[in-house]
């Protein structure tokens, strides 16, 4: 299985990649299969499978990263958090991940499990995501990425520290980035500046959720910190009330900001994808029309 970070090293143009996540019913899972069916011949770079809240999902996201290549044709990475588990826990999933194949890993803290407001680290666990990357780095031979913030942890003390910590990331041996979502794309410029400024050379992919649903989007932003520009905010309420006029502006928003990013210099989009294909197939269908990336000079 080919290493991600390989793939963006070699690739020479921008690399596109698709997120899911593990169903926890019969429909999420028939969803899910008709959104690979839907974007796999869309060839992504590779495609990301992410935990349940806490961990909860650990074994079938092993179970479908492991899957995909064989069914669909796809190179694919595995989210994995520190969540709920000891050290000796971490390394027995990281064994099965090596021994089924896997070869690119997504290092993440992990959200506090159901029921918690605050993190808390495991009693014989890690703390920060930095130390799961330094044991993946120094045990297995995973091409590792990790997430960055442009818009700050909403747990971190302020821009600085969080920037910091970033560093450490890489220094442990983080090859590549995938920021949070956001949708103001000077919020990503200006963090890439500053990472560069604080000796950060990875490559940072920019992360791109399409709006379908205004209440969604509401959620989804409130719990990661993540900001909707009020000209943005407000467009989508004025159309709250008709669904498919949401989704129609949410598609073309996504689809100018991708193009702006990738005309700047973006290594490429990674499509939070919510395990449905229409948004994603629309945006990447047009991008690959327009080729926006052709256009433009230094990659960041």
């Amino acid at each position: 299985m080919p290493r991600i970070d390989e793939i963006i090293a070699g690739k020479g143009a921008p690399v596109f990649s698709f997120e899911f996540f593990p169903p926890k019913s019969d429909e999420g899972e028939a969803n899910l299969r008709r959104a690979l069916r839907e974007l796999s011949p869309l060839a992504p770079d590779f495609v990301s499978v992410t935990y349940g809240a806490g961990g909860t999902t650990r074994d079938r996201t092993v179970d479908i990263v492991a899957s995909l290549r064989q069914e669909f044709g796809l190179e694919a990475m595995a989210h994995f958090t520190c969540v709920n588990a000891t050290v000796d826990d971490l390394r027995a999933t990281l064994d099965r991940m090596r021994d089924a194949g896997v070869e690119n890993v997504l290092a993440l803290r992990g959200d506090p499990p159901e029921g918690q407001d605050r993190w808390t680290q495991t009693e014989g666990g890690l703390e920060h995501s930095t130390e799961l990357v330094a044991l993946m780095e120094s045990e297995y031979g995973f091409a590792i990425g990790a997430a960055c913030f442009p818009e700050t942890h909403i747990d971190a003390v302020d821009a600085e520290s969080d920037l910091r910590h970033l560093r450490e990331k890489v220094d442990a041996g983080a090859r590549f980035l995938i920021t949070q979502l956001f949708f103001d794309n000077a919020v990503y410029d200006e963090f890439v500046a500053r990472a560069r400024d604080a000796g950060i050379d990875v490559p940072i992919i920019p992360g791109i959720m399409p709006i379908t649903n205004v209440h969604q989007i509401k959620r989804i932003t409130a719990l990661c910190g993540s900001e909707i520009p009020s000209r943005l905010r407000y467009a989508l309420e004025s159309r709250a009330d008709e669904p498919e006029a949401v989704s129609e502006l949410g598609v073309a928003y996504a689809t100018l900001q991708c193009a702006q990013l990738l005309h700047n210099g973006a290594p490429g989009v990674h499509f939070y994808t919510l395990n449905r294909s229409p948004a994603t197939r629309a945006i990447l269908g047009a991008l690959r029309l327009m080729r926006p990336w052709e256009r433009t000079a230094t990659p960041v």
